[in-house]
Formats: C-alpha cells, structure tokens, sequence
C-alpha cells in the first residue's frame, strides 16, 4: 500500500467512527459541540500518532508475554502529557472534556492500531496510520459535533447560523448524540452503495 494509501485508509475504509464504530464513548459524549469534537479527535490523534511511531520502534525490543503492557505504559504516558498540554494552554477546553482525555488511555483505536499495525511495520508507515486514523476520527468527531451543535444551539463553533428560537435541546442532549450518529452513518452507507 502506498504511503498516501494508508492515510487514506484510516479517513475513508477504516473511519474509527463511521466504518469500524470504535471509540463510541468519547464519539458520543464529547461531542456537544463542533469545538469539543475537533479537540478530542486533535487529542487522540496526537496521542494515536506518537504511540504508533513509539510502539513500532520498540516492538522487537519488547517480549511477546508483556508488549500489551508495554502498549498501555506507552500510551498512559502520552495521555498524560496530552492532558497536562490541554491543562496548561487550554484550561477552557481541558475542563469541558474532562474524563475523556484520561479515557483516551483505554480507547480501543489506539490499542487497537497499536496491536494490528504498529506492532508489525516501521515508525514511518505507523505515523502515517496514525495520521489517517486520527485524521478519520478527528472528522468523525468533527463533523457529528457540528450537526449536533446546529440543529440544538443553531450556532457552529459558536458562531450564531440559525435562530435562538429554532434549536432544538434534544441534540445536544445524550439521545441526540445517537440520533445524529444513525443518521449520518445511513447518509454515508447510502453513498457507499450509491
């Protein structure tokens, strides 16, 4: 597979959110509005991106018996200096995501690449996977925090589109997440077959 192949893998056929429907905890939770969706996904790509090029390069130095727990060190750590990162320069952003940058530490994308790809290619071919699943998951994200923020708020990244009268609270609420999530996902599959 060619190295913009990968990319596009991760952004097209194997779409975290819309494909393989990974990581649905943050996907729904998060992503009361476009800004939260954009930082979580941008969190989780910065971490996806550095674990994959870390575990890659250490996979040979690491024992079959412990590399899952090698993978969970590697991957705690760089949650954490995501999370002090977002802390220290973005206190706002940090406090509206709250336990879900921890969370990012068990979240089945990351362990998930780290297992099926990192551990079997180079550092250059796992960042670029890392990059396009990101990439996926970050649009995922994206996209499903702006049509919930639209239709709920009638703003997109807090910019007024749509009167204050016309949202409608049930987006923004937990059964909006998944409402809009079915939707989208039928939209996509209909194209698909299309």
């Amino acid at each position: 597979m060619s190295k913009f192949g990968i990319v596009m893998n991760g952004i097209i056929k194997e779409n975290p959110t819309f494909v393989l429907m990974l990581g649905m905890c943050p996907t729904l939770a998060t992503t009361t509005s476009a800004l939260n969706g954009l930082m979580m996904g941008l969190a989780t790509m910065a971490v996806l991106i550095f674990s994959n090029v870390i575990i890659s390069a250490i996979k040979n130095l690491t024992p079959d018996m412990v590399h899952i727990p090698v993978y969970i060190v590697v991957i705690a750590t760089l949650v954490t200096i995501v999370q002090f990162c977002l802390a220290a320069y973005m206190p706002e952003v940090n406090k509206s995501l709250g336990l879900f940058i921890p969370l990012i530490v068990v979240n089945c994308i990351i362990l998930g690449r780290a297992e099926s790809f990192a551990g079997k290619n180079n550092p250059l071919d796992s960042a670029l996977d890392g990059i396009g699943i990101g990439l996926g998951f970050t649009i995922g994200l994206t996209l499903l925090g702006i049509c919930r923020e639209l239709l709920g708020n009638g703003t997109v990244f807090d910019l007024r589109i749509i009167p204050e009268d016309f949202g409608m609270l049930l987006f923004i609420l937990p059964p909006g997440a998944f409402m809009t999530l079915g939707f989208i996902i039928a939209i996509i599959n209909r194209f698909k077959k299309a």
